[in-house]
């Protein structure tokens, strides 16, 4: 038998030199001397071809849309996807977005170079010599996984490949599912590659590219994690972005740093490999820690989070009358608007800051006022908030029976609960722990705006959307003596004039069921000036004024100067027995400020498209000619030189003796009944201010008054407020803002001579009682009856 050749093949291909009939010959001598190669010979090209035809049919298939109709260049030449609408404040800078996926894009010369060499050094060093195919990439894939088990060696996928992937998401196709896909991305990348500049791919990539945390494109992740635009981003910055693409939660620099470290210091030497930048500053920059400005802008997070939410409902309402070119209607959650407000974000950031400075401390000071007592009196007060619970709602709708739900309140849970010490803390606790545990907590809202032009500066509604989605702003409470001035000024436009003494006598009122207003601190006796009535915030005489002027006559100026709502004309409303919001009390007392004109409130600037095409402009639709005058300017100048002594040397006197505020200032503090609502509301010609402070439900409570009062619960924040602007230059304008001089008229009107007290009561310094505090006396009681 013949020996077999070292190489039988070399026998078949050597001889195609020779001629036909010799190669012939040769090839039958092969096939009868070496049957079994020749047949496994035959086999194997028959199952190449098989195989060929198989991977033909299958790229045919895909590209014929058997498994999904591919884009088409028209497609492709118009690629649009899910944009976030972006809120903006006054100064451009970003408050928020609303959106399904929180994207927002960038064009290509708006992304700082060494991000693009970060990506492309990391992700496809060839982007720039290849088609949307690295031929290179496949052999070193196929021979590092396949041969080498090394699965470290990446995907093999081109930039074009990964933007494809972004554009359509990856579909099931059962065990196929790998390879199909892998098709389908490779073909759509020859005609994206085909379509567009490179620099064009790139800036498509890097604007649908996933981050961590729901964050789509490099705009929102540079500002989400660096709180820097893609313009601004530093080589290292680039290199933590780029080090997240390798998996988004397992290199997300706040979850999990010492793996985004590792991870930055490999992009940077790839960096410094593909000569991206220097070796000596990638050695540098690798010993530098990852410095993050973590700003995350979500529903619950960031500046404004109360205000944005209000917003966000108005603006659908807007968009409904808003049409698209082809009819639609704009969708605030995909079609990527952009809302400019009039909010200052440096008096929205001072906001948020007074009120968490203060509200901490009179936490503890609340806590410590209960000596480890129930925040609630009555039983009635918990179980209200038991019934109102979602967890009890829930039981209720499963048609579980009392013992039931009560059962399961009580069982421990693992919970994240706000903490003022950990802001968010997670531990085990019972759902009804919980409900006494929020029930206890104080809350508060805090709103400013410049009376001239009704532009609203600042809107907190509470002190962490997370956990109090209720807007303090927009809740309506018992507004208390902040609702006196209004009496005044009804008073003076009934012709009683403000040197009128009033006695602070205790009187019964027969005809509304012998209801008899009390002084907060019980004192009476003495005569008082409107001054001198409003500015210690004396009951008896407000209501006495209020009966003069008629409470009905009272409600409906409530209403004209800004109270929403119907506001009963009764006796009790000089006490401030109405509920109203922060919103409307501030509108109320911006018609002083404005000298009696009543600015109509506004936040909306302008809407824009994402092309920056102006959809509504609100700004220049607002005409102050168009306001009305409510007050007189006498009459509103009157009630500010009142207020201005409220703040001398009245309930507000605190702003100057303790917080040494030296601006020129009016405002009136507030106190509901059972002190449930600490109020303040300040201004100055430039800025109206008011603070709203108490719990969630009225039944938890100071129970004092000089730990429940609005002195010493609201004017705080907002003297923290003012101080922080007293410490900024660029608010000089309105922090050294002078009320403009009254008329002679008004003057003379105010300069009210001493009167003698009755004799039952000891004498009074008119004006100013409060420097001297009077003491206590037992004044008579009268009957009256009134007429409305």
């Amino acid at each position: 038998m013949e020996l077999i050749p070292k190489n039988p093949l070399k026998e078949i291909f050597n001889p195609l030199e020779m001629g036909y009939q010799e190669a012939l010959g040769l090839w039958q001598r092969f096939r009868t001397n070496h049957p079994w190669l020749y047949r496994s010979f035959i086999v194997s090209g028959i199952l190449g071809m098989i195989g060929f035809m198989a991977v033909l049919v299958l790229v045919l298939s895909v590209q014929l849309g058997a498994f999904g109709k591919l884009p088409t260049s028209k497609d492709l030449g118009s690629i649009s996807h899910f944009l976030a609408s972006e809120v903006y404040a006054s100064d451009s800078t970003l408050l928020g977005r609303y959106y399904f996926e929180n994207r927002s894009d960038v064009r290509y010369d708006q992304i700082n170079p060494s991000l693009v060499n970060a990506l492309v050094a990391t992700e496809d060093a060839r982007f720039f010599e290849h088609n949307g195919i690295d031929f290179r990439s496949w052999g070193r894939v196929a021979f590092k996984t396949m041969i080498q088990r090394d699965h470290s060696s990446g995907g093999g996928s081109t930039l074009s490949q990964q933007l494809a992937k972004n554009l359509y998401p990856r579909e099931d196709f059962g065990k196929a599912s790998l390879v199909i896909n892998k098709l389908r991305e490779v073909l759509i990348a020859v005609r994206l590659e085909q379509l567009y500049s490179k620099e064009k791919i790139l800036e498509l990539y890097l604007n649908t590219v996933p981050f961590s945390e729901n964050t789509y494109g490099v705009k929102v992740a540079a500002h989400r994690f660096f709180h820097t635009t893609p313009d601004q981003l530093l080589p290292e910055q680039s290199a933590v972005l780029v080090a997240m693409l390798k998996a988004t939660t397992s290199f997300n620099p706040v979850a999990h740093p010492e793996r985004s470290l590792q991870r930055r210091n490999w992009v940077l030497q790839q960096m410094a490999k593909r000569e991206y930048i220097a070796q000596k500053l990638a050695d540098s920059l690798l010993q530098e820690p990852i410095c993050l400005e973590y700003t995350p802008l979500n529903t619950n997070g960031g500046p404004a989070t109360h205000f944005r939410e209000h917003l966000r409902l108005e603006l659908k309402e807007i968009l409904k009358d808003l049409r698209k070119p082809n009819g639609m209607s704009y969708n605030l959650y995909t079609d990527g608007l952009k809302i400019y407000t009039s909010i200052d974000p440096v008096m929205q950031r001072y906001a948020e800051e007074a009120m968490n400075e203060h509200i901490r401390e009179l936490q503890k000071e609340f806590t410590r006022h209960l000596k480890g007592g129930d925040p609630w009196e009555t039983q009635q007060t918990l179980d209200v908030a038991i019934y109102n619970s979602e967890r009890y709602r829930r039981y209720l709708e499963q048609g579980l029976c009392e013992e039931q739900i009560d059962s399961l309140l009580r069982i421990p849970v693992e919970m994240n609960v706000f903490s003022w010490d950990k802001k968010s803390e997670t531990k085990m606790m019972s759902p009804m722990d919980s409900i006494k545990y929020y029930l206890g907590l104080l809350n508060a809202g805090f709103l400013a705006a410049d009376p001239e032009t009704g532009a609203v500066k600042a809107w907190v509604g509470g002190i962490d959307h997370r956990y109090f989605q209720y807007d303090h702003v927009r809740s309506r409470r018992s507004v208390g003596s902040t609702f006196k001035p209004i009496v005044y000024a009804k008073a003076i436009q009934a012709g009683i004039a403000p040197c009128s003494y009033t006695a602070n006598v205790l009187r019964t009122y027969s005809q509304y069921e012998n209801w008899q207003p009390k002084n907060s601190d019980e004192k009476y006796g003495g005569y008082y000036s409107m001054e001198g009535g409003l500015i210690n915030s004396v009951n008896t005489v407000t209501v006495s004024l209020a009966m003069r002027a008629r409470p009905k006559a009272v409600a409906e100026l409530a209403m004209k100067l800004g109270i929403s709502g119907q506001v009963q004309g009764v006796p009790s409303i000089a006490l401030g027995a109405i509920d109203a919001s922060l919103l409307d009390m501030v509108k109320v007392y911006s018609v002083f400020a404005n000298r009696g004109v009543r600015p109509e409130f506004n936040y909306i600037q302008r809407i824009e498209t994402q092309e920056g095409e102006v959809l509504a402009d609100f700004e220049n639709a607002v005409d102050p000619c168009e306001w009305e005058q409510v007050l007189t300017q006498n009459e509103a100048d009157m009630i500010t030189q009142m207020l201005k002594a409220a703040i001398d040397r009245g309930t507000g006197r605190r702003l100057r003796y303790r917080y040494v505020l030296k601006n020129d200032l009016a405002g009136k503090t507030g106190t509901s009944q059972n002190h449930s609502d600490g109020w303040f509301i300040g201004y100055n010609p430039e800025l109206v201010a008011g603070v709203w402070v108490g719990a969630e439900s009225p039944g938890v409570r100071f129970r004092t008054i000089e730990l429940g009062q609005g002195a010493n619960m609201a004017l705080p924040i907002y003297a923290l407020f003012l101080k922080k602007l007293n410490n900024n230059k660029d608010f000089n304008a309105i922090t050294q803002a002078k009320f403009p001089k009254p008329s002679q008229e008004v003057l003379d009107a105010l300069k009210c001579p001493n009167r003698p007290s009755a004799p039952t009561a000891p004498a009074i310094q008119v004006g100013d009682p409060a420097a001297s505090p009077e003491p206590a006396v037992a004044a008579p009681e009268v009957t009256v009856t009134a007429n409305q």
